[in-house]
This record gives structure tokens, sequence and C-alpha cells, in this order.
């Protein structure tokens, strides 16, 4: 007698899933970071209709690891401590249960989700939006950089969620502008950087605003000693998730490139030239040399943006926005946009300076290969750079190999894009419409044995085991992009933007 009931039901999904328009299939080949799951499907989770619908619109197909460990013990409203790799669909496994448990009938906050980063805040707030659109529920971002005024404008209507960077949420809280007294849930995402010492008095005088019966929920890659502390004092029993087997995704492959400081310019030139890329994003250790790079690599003649914590912020948003529509192919920036930034068309990261810690190089690679697909992180390495590159290795568990002289493009292209030529042609000077370049997607993961490697090598031993890649002096040709006219822009204003790379078709998580 139980058999007919579960047939219509299933005919009643049948149809309802029938008029969504989700985006286009995204049949890239994955990794185990994602596909190693149990089995259990969104509809298994008894969410809302509505929510289930903005989830399959969004390009949700199956949940990843650790939306399946997650949103099922979340929707119990226990506490959560989850760390998985960067990438992996963090954010959708904190969102989806905290839009699941709004009363869109009561006009009060009743989820706050605290990231350490404005373009994190904007990304986040997105995806709340694009997965709660079909509920009603109202969500609203506030960061620093932005005038107060509108914000207290904003919260006099309703907001059932609030997403925003913690010193302007106490402020609003201290001003009794933001109403947190009724607010279940408290979501911390990046929760290590949140809980240094930078953001940890900020946190604890937030945590007095809210009510003392909350469910706290905090997500990172890494979760160093003071999570712990503040575990033990601010969460009950939380459960305990960690995906982290390994700590560097599987779908990345890293090489380094030793090069003198002074080559390092002519170094990226070559790649530039050799390598197939569909977006890159470019590390630097300080704002005085992500401004002076971008410069160079737009006098080379390529397509450059840049953005660093100095800026203003509205171009910030601009120079993000942007980017993620491929308007532009090279991203040059600093650590700012290390954390949870997700831009699927990105294939390539390279770090112009080695950072000085582990867990921030594990932060910026993972800005490739991202929902386990495939991705290339190289590593341009001076001599004094020797030792961290050993602690780095040492500390992550992997081994970073030297560049060969020809990468292998099945690493990080799609098998369809494997034919065509490196480096990317110049763009003729068309219509921002008609800047259109192949997407560039990438191929099934190579297996790639871990073993440990011995002290730092000396500089000669260096040198003689590895092709260096630079160009003596002499420019690349120019391939990655478009013309070198115009400046390079911390926001797009002057100067073409060369050839537009296209995003592939998948819900941004």
């Amino acid at each position: 007698m139980s058999q007919q009931p579960r047939s219509s039901s299933t005919a009643s999904n049948d149809n309802w899933r029938a008029g969504l328009r989700p985006p286009p299939r995204d049949d890239r080949p994955q990794t185990e970071d994602v596909k190693a799951t149990k089995g259990i499907e969104f509809e298994d989770m008894f969410l809302r209709r509505e929510l289930l619908m903005g989830i399959f619109e969004a390009g949700f197909d199956k949940p990843s690891p650790i939306q399946e460990e997650s949103i099922p013990m979340a929707l119990t409203k226990r506490d959560i401590l989850a760390r998985a790799k960067n990438g992996t669909g963090k954010t959708a496994a904190f969102v989806i249960p905290s839009l699941q448990q709004v009363d869109v009938t009561k006009n009060k906050i009743q989820a706050l989700v605290l990231v350490p980063t404005r373009e994190l805040a904007l990304q986040t707030s997105q995806v709340c939006k694009n997965l709660g659109k079909h509920m009603g529920i109202q969500v609203m971002v506030t960061t620093g950089g932005t005038t107060l005024k509108d914000d207290i404008l904003r919260l006099s209507e309703t907001v059932h969620v609030l997403v925003g960077t913690p010193g302007r949420i106490l402020d609003l809280a201290g001003k009794s502008v933001a109403d947190l007294s009724e607010c279940p849930i408290f979501v911390m995402d990046e929760a290590d950087k949140l809980l240094s010492p930078e953001f940890a008095p900020v946190m604890e005088q937030l945590l007095t605003y809210l009510p003392k019966d909350r469910q706290v929920m905090l997500f990172s890659a890494t979760f160093p000693i003071i999570v712990k502390d503040f575990k033990d004092k601010h969460m009950n029993s939380p459960f305990e998730i960690n995906l982290m087997d390994e700590l560097t995704l599987r779908g990345v492959t890293q090489y380094y490139a030793f090069v003198e400081e002074r080559q390092k310019v002519h170094c990226l030139n070559t790649l530039f030239s050799k390598l197939q890329i569909n977006q890159s994003i470019i590390f630097c250790n300080s704002t005085n040399r992500v401004e002076l790079l971008a410069k160079k690599v737009t006098e080379l003649g390529y397509s450059c943006f840049y953005s660093h914590a100095k800026m203003l912020q509205s171009h910030r948003n601009r120079v993000f926005h942007d980017f993620r529509n491929g308007v532009c192919r090279n991203l040059v920036c600093s650590d700012l946009l290390t954390r949870g930034i997700d831009i699927q068309a990105v294939n390539v990261v390279i770090n112009f300076d080695l950072p000085k810690n582990s867990e921030t190089y594990l932060h910026r690679i993972g800005r490739s290969g991202r929902f386990g697909h495939l991705g290339l992180a190289i590593n341009l390495v001076t001599y004094e750079d020797r030792f961290n590159l050993y602690k780095i290795e040492q500390e992550l568990g992997t081994e970073i190999q030297p560049i060969p002289h020809i990468i292998d493009k099945g690493l990080y292209v799609a098998p369809g894009a494997v034919d065509e030529p490196a480096g990317q042609k110049p763009a003729p000077q068309q219509t921002q419409q008609q800047q259109l370049a192949q997407p560039q997607q990438p191929a099934p993961a190579r297996q790639q044995q871990q073993q440990p490697r011995g002290p730092p090598p000396s500089q000669q031993q260096l040198q003689q085991q590895q092709t260096v890649y630079q160009t003596n002096g002499q420019p690349a040709p120019r391939q990655n992009g478009g013309a070198g006219q115009g400046a390079a822009r911390g926001y797009p204003g002057a100067g073409p933007a060369g050839g537009r790379p296209q995003a592939p078709p998948v819900a941004q998580r």
C-alpha cells in the first residue's frame, strides 16, 4: 500500500523539475574530492521544494562530500565544525541549511554569515540569493568601504539573511541598527581567518549580540589551534567533519621554476606564450608589487586587471565583477583574493612571489581546480625562497615538481581543447561582445606519487635539475590576451580588454 503514494510523489517531482531552467550541464571530468559521495540526493534531505528549485536552477546536481555530511546535521540545529578542501562546495554546505530554517513570515534577521573579505561577502550573498530566489527570502550584504547610510536604510526594511565582514556587522549591531537578538544561526566561513588576532576581538564582541541558544557553524580548509579555543568556549558539542585526508587538491598540478628576481617578468612572459590559459590569477606579496607587475604585464601586451586592499572599494568590486564575467584574462592581486573566491574559468594560478607560509600557499593554489576540476599552479622561486618552498612541501605533505620544458596540457585543459595551439593569440580591436575565446576546460587528473624530499637543494643543483623558464631579455610572442595599448587597470576604464575567456557552464559554489 505504500508503493502507490511513492509513485505519485515521484511523478509530481518530475513535473516540477521539468519546468526548471538549469544552466548547461558541465561535463568536465571531476576528481574524487567531489565525487567520493555516499549517493545521497538533495531530495533525500527533506528540503523545501522552493529551495530545491533554486538548488537545481543554480546548476547543482548532487551534493558534494562536505554537503552530504554537513547539511543533514545542520538541519538538526546542531553546531558544526567542518574542515574541507578549497573549492569542494563549502558555501552551499552552510547556505542550504540556513535558508531551509528561515521563516519568511518573520521580519527578523535569522541567519548571520561572516566572511573575512569584501569580495567573498559579495560572492556568498549572491549564492544565497540564487539558491533562495523562489523562497521570498531577503538577503543583504554589508562590508566596510561603503556608506553606512545605505546599510541603515536597507535594514529598515525586511532582512532575513545578513552576510558581511565582522567590522561592519559589529558597527551596525553596536548602533542598534542590526537587531541580532533573535538570530538563531551564526555562520563563520574561512573561520581560521576570522579567529586570527586581526578579527578575534571583534568576534568576541559580536557574539554578545546574538542569543545564547544560537546554532554556530564553522567552515574552513585550515583549522589552527585558535579554532579549538573558540570551540571550547562558544560551541555546544559540535558535530566535527574532517574531509582533509590530504591537504592539497588532487586536481591541481604544482610546479616551481627556479629564477633570479630580475628574470621573473621574462619567465612570466614565456609562461603566457607556452600555456593554454583560460583565465589566470597571479599573486604578489605586496600591494606595490601588484601595481608594478600589472604595469609590466600590460606593457608586454597582455590583458590585465589588478586588485589589492588599498584600492577604492568601488574599483575592487568592478574588477571582481568584470574578471568573473570574463572581460579580462589575467588578474594580478595580493592575498586579498586567496580566501573562498570561486571563479570556475581560472585554470592557472601563478605565484609570482612565493608566499611565506603553507596556509597562504594552500589557499592561493585553491583558486584553480574548483569543484573537483583540474588546474595548474606555478611558483616562481628565487634562491632566497628555497627554505620556504621546502617548508611548504613538508607542512602540506606534497611535492612541488621542477617545471618541465613542456607541460602536458591534459593536466589542465579539457580533452576537446588539447589539440588547440598553446598560448592565446592577440585579439583584434573588436567590440566587447565579439571578443570571445574558446573555453578551456580541464581533463582527467593524473595520479601523482607523493615522495618525501630531502633538505632544500643548493642554487647549482636547482639550476641543473629543471628548465628555467625565461627569455633572456627577449620578450616572447604576445599570444595570451589582447594588445598592450592601455595601462594596467585597477578597474576597467582605459585600453582594450584583450581576448575574452568564456566561463564554463557551471554554477558558482
